[in-house]
């Protein structure tokens, strides 16, 4: 499979701070390839440094198979963390400045099929200014994709919406990718990225931690997991034996079973004090895994 992206060896530091350090990464064509990580972790300086936004000190980068030029990327698509619009042109206006920014055709066309697929076309002759946060972030991503790129890059493009039109929003991007897209996206959703994407990738303090498919990802960690519901509830659990860790959801609790401990042990023990509504042995979720990861010492209830 053709790699669209390839990143070898890239290092980028400010001043002591090392942000991003000796990433390799390959994003095949036609993927969603979710980029996670704390804040401050190094997803937006990478996304940067592909856009050619910032340079990295050291390693290659190359998009196709070249190292891109000092020449804009006319064939990306780049939503950035930082929302900007002209408040004052109306959307049909600025979309077509965009458009012909990016050297898009037929556009008058794609202008209207878009405001109308986000909900947005009632608003064409209305200024920027007009328009909630929401509708923005809508009316910048047409920006981004109006053009009909090969390479959609957004940075946290769910930021901010409901869950309407974060759905619309997640409908249009596979859309795109079965177009023949291929789609980079940071998100702080985890939910989102484990439906989503076909690979993940981690960063922490600049340092890639993770890369691979979900199911990839989460044999390196086993089914250590147990998703309880009980009358008792957190009561149930608290003394047991056999247990690492157990992150309390109220109704639910997300167990992680210690190393060598049957799960069914540790049900036997439960039926023995309360009634159980559910006992699900399971994976770690990608969002468990970036706690994990990220927040080692989160204040968890601690059984050891």
């Amino acid at each position: 499979m053709l790699n669209v992206i390839e990143l070898s060896g890239i290092t980028k530091t400010f001043g002591s701070v090392v942000a991003v350090n000796d990433l390799s990464l390959s994003v095949p064509e036609g993927s969603i390839y979710g980029f996670i990580g704390p804040n401050g972790s190094g997803k937006t300086t990478t996304i940067r440094m592909i856009m050619r936004i910032m340079y990295p000190d050291s390693g290659s980068l190359k998009i196709r198979g070249k190292e891109p030029d000092a020449m804009r990327h006319e064939n990306i698509g780049y939503l950035p963390e930082e929302r900007g619009l002209y408040k004052k042109m109306k959307l049909g206006e600025l979309l077509r400045f965009h458009g012909e920014l990016n050297q898009g055709t037929d556009l008058g066309k794609w202008i209207d099929y878009w405001l109308r697929r986000l909900d947005l076309h009632e608003y064409k002759e209305k200024k920027v200014e007009t328009l909630s946060k929401g509708m923005k972030q809508k009316l910048q991503f047409i920006a981004t994709i109006l053009h009909r790129p090969e390479i959609i890059i957004l940075d946290e493009p769910f930021s901010g919406l409901d869950p309407v039109n974060a759905d619309i929003m997640k409908d249009v991007i596979l859309d795109l990718q079965k177009d023949g897209a291929t789609i980079i996206f940071s998100t702080h959703d985890m939910a989102m990225a484990e439906k989503m994407c076909d690979y993940i990738f981690m960063i922490h303090r600049g340092e890639k931690v993770l890369d691979g498919t979900l199911t990839f990802i989460q044999d390196q960690y086993g089914n250590d997991t147990i998703r309880i519901q009980s009358e008792m509830g957190m009561k149930a659990l608290e003394g047991m034996p056999g247990i690492e860790k157990v992150n309390n959801f109220g109704k639910l609790q997300e167990v992680r079973v210690a190393s060598g401990i049957d799960p069914q042990e540790i049900l036997s023990d439960l039926l023995q004090k309360t009634r159980i509504t559910r006992f699900e042995i399971t994976k770690p979720s990608l969002n468990d895994i970036f706690i994990r990861i990220a927040s080692p010492e989160r204040k968890e209830v601690d059984h050891e």
